[in-house]
């Protein structure tokens, strides 16, 4: 393999440190910087395998990427109960200075996976120069992604006969500044907040996107709102690629899932784009 990966511990904003994987080419110029933003909650973990893959991969063609678990989740310090959306976008601007840093004349891009691609787009907003976005099935609307996420929740009472109030008493506990368990996930008010008000938007400045989603049918396109967003950023003005790829919906499949033809469908898109 033509790449190294080095772990190490990175500062935060807030002092503390954030586990990261730093995954260079060993030799050649560096062809772009690439932050790896996680999903969240139970898809950062179906995800991990197929972002492991995609980092080695990027990194053998030439790109350094640097994939940091974000306060609260995997090595890193923090508790999910004590972390807001601000601590997460901290972070992913604590990437983005720290790969700008190490790689000063190689230009960014921020990657990322599912609800990561709403910090990517939240941190893409005050990046100067804008970086490129490079989104893996993104969440558009995280409000939806929350809803998803307590209706685990709902399932499970109702499964078990006990179901207290549903999705609204959830909301409530959250807006009344407490923290709902989901799965063995502690999601507090101010993380649940966050992402409940994020949006994906299309960046103020121009700057180059990539799309890449997934489908298990050959004849499939992407889903209207992802159109509509993609159409908004090439009337502003944005160079945007988008492909939806053949594979399985790895982030919520049972079992850990390998989607080969996104590996290289992203290789692809970022070889031709970063140039």
């Amino acid at each position: 393999m033509n790449a190294r990966l080095d772990a190490f511990f990175m500062a935060a904003a807030d002092g503390s440190p954030r586990f990261a994987l730093h995954h260079t080419p060993r030799a050649g110029p560096v062809k772009a910087a690439v932050l790896y933003l996680h999903p969240f909650a139970e898809e950062m973990n179906k995800v991990r395998r197929m972002a492991a893959l995609q980092a080695r991969a990027l990194a053998s063609a030439g790109f350094a990427v640097l994939q940091i678990d974000l306060r609260g989740c995997g090595d890193s310090a923090g508790e999910l109960a004590e972390t807001g959306w601000a601590d997460w976008l901290d972070d992913a601007m604590a990437g983005a200075r720290w790969l700008r840093e190490h790689h000063t004349d190689a230009p960014l891009w921020l990657w990322g996976a599912r609800a990561g691609c709403l910090l990517a787009g939240a941190a893409a907003e005050v990046l100067r120069p804008t970086p490129g976005l490079l989104l893996w099935a993104p969440v558009i609307n995280g409000q939806m992604q929350l809803q998803q996420f307590l209706r685990i929740k709902v399932a499970g009472e109702m499964l078990a006969g006990d179901a207290r109030g549903g999705l609204a008493a959830l909301k409530g506990v959250l807006d009344a500044g407490g923290t709902v368990e989901v799965g063995g996930y502690q999601l507090p008010s101010a993380l649940a907040q966050g992402l409940g008000q994020a949006k994906l938007r299309p960046p103020a400045a121009l700057t180059r996107i990539a799309w890449l989603d997934m489908t298990s049918r050959p004849d499939a396109t992407l889903a209207p709102p992802a159109l509509q967003w993609l159409n908004a950023c090439r009337e502003a003005g944005h160079q945007v690629h988008s492909s939806v790829v053949m594979g399985p919906a790895f982030w919520q499949t049972t079992e850990i899932e390998e989607a080969p033809e996104l590996l290289k469908a992203t290789l692809d898109a970022l070889q031709a784009m970063a140039a």
